[in-house]
């Protein structure tokens, strides 16, 4: 977990790659929003391997994020604060699958 911690704490000094390092730069950017994003970021993610495919794929995955974020925000959702709520409900998915999660059917 310590390697994670690293990254969100300061993903430009986290023991990963350059590449790794430049399409999560694009990614804070869409994140502030798609304008944000520099052409000196996309060139830097090409110079350090990122192919047009990884670099969309960055784009579509934050922009999707940003948008997941803002409709369960948007929906005033809430989520359990004990973590042994998930471990319990991560067995009965594994076990049943989503077909009968809805307990309001």
């Amino acid at each position: 977990m310590q390697f994670i911690d690293a990254i969100k704490q300061d993903y430009q000094s986290a023991p990963i790659s350059d590449k790794l390092k430049s399409l999560l730069s694009i990614a804070g950017s869409v994140q502030k929003g798609g304008k944000y994003v520099t052409g000196q970021q996309i060139d830097n993610a090409r110079r350090h391997g990122a192919t047009d495919q990884e670099i969309h794929d960055t784009v579509l995955i934050a922009a999707a994020f940003c948008m997941f974020n803002r409709y369960v925000d948007g929906l005033h959702t809430w989520a359990p604060q004990d973590r042994q709520v998930y471990i319990e409900r991560a067995a009965m998915r594994a076990a049943e699958g989503y077909a009968n999660s809805n307990p309001h059917k």
